[in-house]
């Protein structure tokens, strides 16, 4: 099968054939359909994940159909249309258990513990745990989308966040993941200021319903945009949510909120932030509570897609651009040295190499 594969981490991502991946006894081969392109594979590519064994094949936003599965699968049979979480739980901790399966203690994960998405096929372990069923009117690209950024985003605002009609939320780094929460923040009513500096991706937030869009480096001095979030919204948010993953970032969304207020760290904290300097003072001072947000089981899938389903969701709204698997490793590599594109990138595999044309370039 074709696969993007690199050898050494930061090195060329290249598409090559490998060898089509046997299936364990629990698990599934998925035909993947279309796989998203996630900052947290630019991160294992750069050597940020302890898991990743080389060579690799990133990828773990992913939608397909099941191809084959191990003999022990009892809910799933080839054909079926699919997608799943980026943790693949499993069933049996005490953490699965209580159906918080986001943080199973033996989790694996498609593109960190073994060989991922970009590829014409993946493994799901556990399949019967893990695999969740698509509408059939829901196609592969949109699937994708609600993989890892827009799942993880979900259950950070309305789980963790609480957040209601009438709420504050401020959305510190919109790409991906951050318009998926300005998406949904809106969509549970709350008033959204996005905070990006990019003119594109304040653009997107605008466009996705958010009341006001802040330019950080228009902002000089310390706690200069924790102190305008705060003016702008009477106060402070109710809710903030770190979208990319800084050091900067989440101290901006600490200092943007109102006494006893909930800060979201959904972006990854690794590489050089991976030991930000946290104000904790105005954080007890102000009864603040900080949230690490980590993914999404698949049992709490059926709600948010009843949600997609009904229209109050849009993730297709969110694509920015589709791409074939030969521009895959190219986007991915493009994320260094650059903010996050406004909109989700989202590869549709194709077992022709053609490149596949952005819908806005269509």
């Amino acid at each position: 099968m074709r696969a993007v594969v690199y050898d050494a981490f930061g090195e060329p991502l290249r598409v090559r054939d490998i060898a089509e991946p046997d299936c364990p006894p629990d698990a599934a081969v998925v035909a993947v359909g279309a796989t998203g392109v996630c900052r947290s594979d630019w991160h294992a590519w750069q050597g940020h994940d302890a898991d990743v064994s080389l060579p690799h094949v990133p990828g773990h936003e992913l939608a397909g159909t099941v191809e084959r599965v191990g003999a022990d699968v009892a809910s799933w049979t080839p054909g079926a249309r699919v997608t799943t979480p980026f943790v693949s739980a499993c069933g049996s901790c005490a953490q699965c258990q209580a159906g918080e399966s986001q943080v199973c203690v033996e989790q694996t994960q498609p593109g960190s513990t073994h060989h991922g998405s970009f590829a014409e096929q993946v493994v799901i372990r556990n399949a019967d745990v893990n695999l969740v069923g698509l509408p059939q009117d829901m196609d592969f690209v949109t699937a994708a989308s609600l993989g890892c950024r827009f799942a993880t985003a979900y259950r950070a605002v309305t789980v963790h966040g609480e957040v209601g009609a009438g709420q504050v939320v401020a959305v510190h780094g919109c790409g991906g993941l951050g318009l998926s929460a300005v998406m949904v923040a809106v969509a549970l009513g709350a008033q959204v200021v996005a905070v990006d500096p990019s003119p594109a991706a304040r653009a997107r937030a605008l466009e996705l319903g958010a009341a006001q869009a802040l330019d950080p480096l228009t902002l000089a001095g310390p706690g200069a945009v924790g102190a305008r979030v705060r003016e702008l919204t009477d106060g402070g948010a109710h809710v903030a949510l770190d979208g990319l993953g800084s050091e900067s970032t989440l101290v901006a969304g600490l200092q943007s909120l109102r006494p006893r207020g909930r800060h979201l760290q959904v972006g990854l904290l690794v590489g050089d932030h991976a030991a930000p300097a946290v104000p904790l003072g105005g954080l007890v001072a102000a009864e603040l509570s900080l949230h690490g947000c980590h993914g999404m089981s698949a049992a709490d899938y059926p709600a948010m897609l009843a949600r997609v389903a009904s229209g109050m969701l849009r993730p297709d709204l969110l694509l920015g651009r589709v791409v074939g698997l030969d521009q895959a490793g190219p986007e991915l590599a493009a994320m260094a040295g650059r903010p996050p594109a406004a909109g989700l990138t989202v590869v549709r595999i194709d077992p022709s190499p053609t490149p596949v044309p952005s819908p806005r370039e269509s």
